[in-house]
């Protein structure tokens, strides 16, 4: 009997522990199907990649050109399947294979220097999404043993208990217990046929479990039916982060059997660019089959809520508030002009960056670099484009719908001696909430 995706999972994180080049050689092949071979094959190494990154912004160091990343999955592909490969090695004349040591070398450049935050891909020219590229060279990375050791960490503990931060389910109840407490107000649980299910990250649980709160007053004020699971509640999806579909696809399929198993009509993507990425974008082709359901981020449903009449502010804030966007909600999710309107609507200040939206800089802990231990200090030299961004709106407060930009965001402030709050979308918008009125 073939063992289930999770004892799957864990024999693959298992047995990654020992690296093997030539296994990682073998995978990056196995990426390269018709697409990312065009792909590899239209780089004109122009350089303007380099130019979209800041890491290589600065630094100045050339290795952290994006496109220059890939080059052991490039590498691979020459020697293997591109054009004419077999009469290369026949002669002599392609590529030599990388060697563990080269590999393991090279794991900083593919996780510790990039955030898959897609700026390198909306620079170039010829339309290779070179985030979506180093996505899967991680695929041979993590499957021979080149991924940090952090992020093996953090999915084993995913696997195990269901978050990568090892949150379970008494730590959530407890902090709903609070939320109720403080607001006043029920937080439904495992609530069958209602229209939402709200997914949280570990973040958002151990570090900003007031957005619990802030939901529950948001959708009691709106009239939404909404539940929390109580198993399949972390949407945070380490397998996307270190590059394993199989690790990828456990995480997902919990969140996708509790919401079979109350039968919602959607499924809330919470403060999380991953999470959003992974259940929006990824799902169905990791899972492989469609949903019974729709994803929408919270963010949207916000944003729908107020247009509709059903959610209403009153008052703004009077601070001068600039918005961070989350590259995966945002630059590579679309999600663009839902904050901005959520922002009008409680802010008589708000002032946009001056590379704002699509263009604007990551937080430099996106794509599992802020778990890696080893890349704080270039993730923190990395901040100085998105300082430089934030300086020139001269913002009393920074908004953001991710809770791990959030996080980033206020390592970053402190380690650079700034005096400025991060604040939550969300949470913002519930603070505004009209008043509701007495019933009769």
């Amino acid at each position: 009997m073939e063992p289930p995706p999770s004892e799957r999972a864990r024999a693959a994180l298992d047995s990654a522990r020992a690296p093997d080049a030539r296994k990682a050689a073998q995978v990056f092949v196995a990426q390269v199907g018709r697409d990312a071979a065009f792909q590899l094959e239209a780089c004109v190494h122009c350089g303007l990649c380099a130019e979209a990154c800041h890491f290589h912004l600065v630094t100045g160091d050339p290795r952290y050109t994006p496109v220059y990343k890939l080059w052991p999955m490039i590498k691979a592909y020459q020697r293997e399947r591109a054009p004419f490969a077999s009469l290369k090695r026949l002669l002599g004349v392609a590529p030599p294979e990388s060697t563990a040591q080269a590999l393991a070398d090279w794991s900083e450049l593919l996780y510790d220097s990039c955030n898959l935050c897609g700026r390198c891909t909306l620079a170039c020219p010829m339309g290779i999404d070179i985030a979506g590229l180093v996505r899967q060279a991680r695929e041979g990375m993590s499957a021979a043993g080149f991924a940090p050791p952090d992020l093996y960490e953090a999915a084993g503990r995913a696997l195990e208990t269901g978050s990568a931060m090892g949150v379970r389910w008494p730590a959530l109840k407890r902090q709903i217990e609070l939320q109720e407490k403080d607001t006043g107000l029920k937080v439904p649980v495992d609530v069958e046929g209602a229209d939402y299910l709200v997914v949280l990250s570990s973040m958002e649980i151990i570090g900003f479990a007031e957005i619990i709160g802030a939901l529950a007053r948001i959708f009691h004020r709106a009239g939404v039916s909404w539940t929390l699971p109580s198993a399949g509640f972390e949407a945070t999806n380490v397998g996307v982060q270190i590059g394993s579909r199989e690790v990828a696809a456990v995480l997902l399929s919990r969140i996708v059997d509790a919401a079979e198993r109350l039968k919602v009509k959607y499924v809330i993507s919470p403060e999380c660019g991953h999470a959003y990425s992974a259940l929006r974008w990824e799902g169905p082709n990791l899972i492989g089959r469609p949903y019974s359901f729709k994803v929408v981020q919270i963010v949207e449903l916000l944003d729908q809520l107020v247009r509709e009449g059903r959610l209403r502010t009153r008052g703004k804030d009077a601070r001068r508030l600039t918005f961070h966007d989350p590259c995966q909600i945002v630059r590579r999710g679309g999600v663009s002009q839902a904050p901005r309107r959520l922002m009008d609507g409680v802010s008589g200040r708000f002032v946009e960056m001056p590379a704002s939206g699509a263009a604007s800089f990551c937080c430099g802990g996106g794509g599992g670099v802020s778990a890696i231990h080893r890349a704080e200090k270039l993730r923190f030299a990395a901040f100085e484009c998105k300082k430089r961004q934030v300086d020139a709106t001269g913002a009393e407060a920074l908004v953001t719908s991710c809770s791990n930009c959030r996080n980033v965001l206020e390592e970053a402030i402190e380690q650079y001696g700034m005096t400025l709050p991060v604040l939550g979308l969300t949470e913002l918008v519930a603070q505004y909430l009209e008043p509701e009125r007495p019933r009769p």
